[in-house]
């Protein structure tokens, strides 16, 4: 649902106060006097430096900058029961005030069941104890995907009509892709990004995607519980042939309207450490095509009371707007345990019950990629069918996983994998995670580098040589693990 259908709904049921959590307020009231418009509202804007005024006129009512003034302006205009809509900017920092609050409240419940709604703008509003049950809160100020590509073509019309040249290179995937980067900005800083990619080389192409990508990942790790991460794809990660499958399969239903099969809503990525889940949630994200954030654990958990639960609550709804995207909850245990709550005052017992829920409920197209290290330390509820679709083992790689993983990382480092015994290297690492063959090549490059030779499958196999992998020094943890796997959950091999 789009703001605009959100807020008119919330008008039409005769909700007598709106809060809309916006960074953008002129875009948001743009939205406000369309709705107004259309449900044949009379419009009256508010802000401490310009006063009461109706519609767009820059006239105010005399004398209503001081909120108490302008309150009970408000209370006449509001007197016959008019159909109205008001707009008030940042006014819940003045509810501090035991006068304004008294008069608001009054008018508040003056307008009650009447088509006379008072909208409050601005970011982050905290409001008092005793007016919080009478609001309905959304956000608002953020662009859908045809709002996004409306301004990306109104920034170029405006620089194709001015002296400056401006070439653009975008074939339509990258153009789509570009729309999506942009979700979640404000109209505001859309026209900044596009405006700093086109003026630093009069361009606008492919290339321009890392840094919208950059100053979203740069946006995000300041603002939010939210970390922006780039894709991966399909070629990038060794084995997993069920779960690239399996999501192949299910990439049309995710973003199709009218299909008859539901969207899938995520998979649980359960394996042995090392073994390429976390590397397999960037895959899934590429595949989809659609933006990866993970939920940062540093930045949900706060050791003010009700933070936590604000901060979760926070970042669902920036999922929401974000939709379509692709949620990563790395080593979920840690974050949703299976836990009395005794030790935290019930923090966690909430968390997780909110989170349980929004998983259940959400309508949204967004795709929850969680992973584990340890099933112990999950709570049932989270495994049920309903809140991931799937549960995927991620077992250590046989030799076809092993050659293929150790070919890519030598790809990546720009070696010629047909120069290496791949069959031989493959063969000679029995038990070895991925992440523990690539640093096998790395090591291997040190030691070449070392000896002032080419690297080779000689360095190679000393480096695997010289590794006792994780599978030999946790052996019990791990075995107990692939036996739980066995009958519980599909093997993306």
């Amino acid at each position: 649902m789009n703001f605009e259908t959100e807020i008119s709904l919330l008008i039409k049921s005769r909700y007598s106060l709106v809060l809309v959590d916006t960074i953008d307020e002129d875009f948001v009231a743009g939205q406000l006097f369309s709705v107004a418009a259309a449900m044949g509202l009379c419009v009256y804007c508010w802000s401490l430096t310009k006063g009461l005024r109706a519609g767009k006129n820059e006239n105010s009512f005399y004398q209503t900058g001081p909120p108490v003034n302008m309150l009970k302006t408000v209370a006449d205009l509001t007197e016959d029961k008019a159909p109205a809509l008001f707009i008030f900017s940042d006014f819940h920092k003045f509810l501090q005030d035991a006068v304004v609050a008294r008069l608001f409240k009054d008018i508040v419940a003056a307008i009650n069941n009447t088509r006379i709604t008072i909208v409050i703008i601005g970011a982050d509003q905290p409001l008092p104890p005793d007016i919080e049950p009478h609001a309905a809160r959304i956000t608002g100020g953020y662009p859908d995907e045809k709002e996004i590509l409306a301004e990306i073509n109104r920034t170029l019309a405006e620089f194709s009509g001015s002296s400056a040249r401006l070439h653009i290179s975008l074939e339509p995937v990258d153009a789509r892709r570009l729309v999506k980067s942009l979700k979640g900005l404000s109209i505001r800083q859309i026209r900044n990004v596009i405006n700093t990619a086109i003026l630093k080389d009069g361009r606008l192409d492919k290339t321009d995607l890392a840094e919208v990508e950059k100053y979203k990942k740069g946006l995000f790790d300041r603002e939010s519980v939210l970390e922006y991460f780039g894709a991966e794809q399909p070629a990038d990660i060794g084995g997993f042939a069920n779960l690239k499958k399996w999501v192949y399969e299910r990439k049309a239903a995710f973003f199709a309207d009218d299909s008859p099969l539901p969207p899938p809503k995520g998979l649980l990525l359960l394996g042995v450490q090392g073994c390429g889940k976390s590397l397999a949630a960037k895959v899934i994200a590429g595949e989809l095509g659609i933006p990866l954030y993970r939920l940062d654990l540093n930045r949900l958990y706060s050791k003010y009371l009700g933070e936590t639960e604000e901060n979760l609550r926070k970042a669902l709804k920036t999922i929401e707007r974000l939709a379509p995207v692709c949620l990563w909850i790395d080593e979920i245990e840690k974050i949703f345990a299976s836990s009395s709550g005794e030790m935290d005052g019930g923090v966690s017992k909430r968390v997780l019950g909110s989170m349980l829920t929004w998983m259940q409920e959400r309508k949204d197209r967004s795709f929850i990629a969680a992973t584990s290290n340890d099933i112990n330390n999950l709570a049932p509820e989270l495994l049920r069918k309903g809140r991931f679709d799937e549960i995927f083992f991620a077992d250590l790689p046989q030799v076809p996983e092993r050659a293929e993983i150790l070919r890519i990382h030598l790809l990546k480092r720009d070696l010629d994998p047909k120069k290496f015994d791949l069959e031989l290297m493959a063969r000679g690492c029995e038990g070895f995670s991925g992440a523990e063959l690539e640093q096998a090549v790395i090591s291997a490059l040190y030691s070449a580098s070392g000896s002032n030779e080419p690297i080779s499958t000689r360095h190679i196999l000393e480096q695997l040589r010289l590794t006792r992998p994780l599978s030999v020094i946790k052996a019990e943890d791990i075995n107990f693990l692939r036996d739980w796997a066995k009958d519980r959950a599909i093997l993306p091999v």
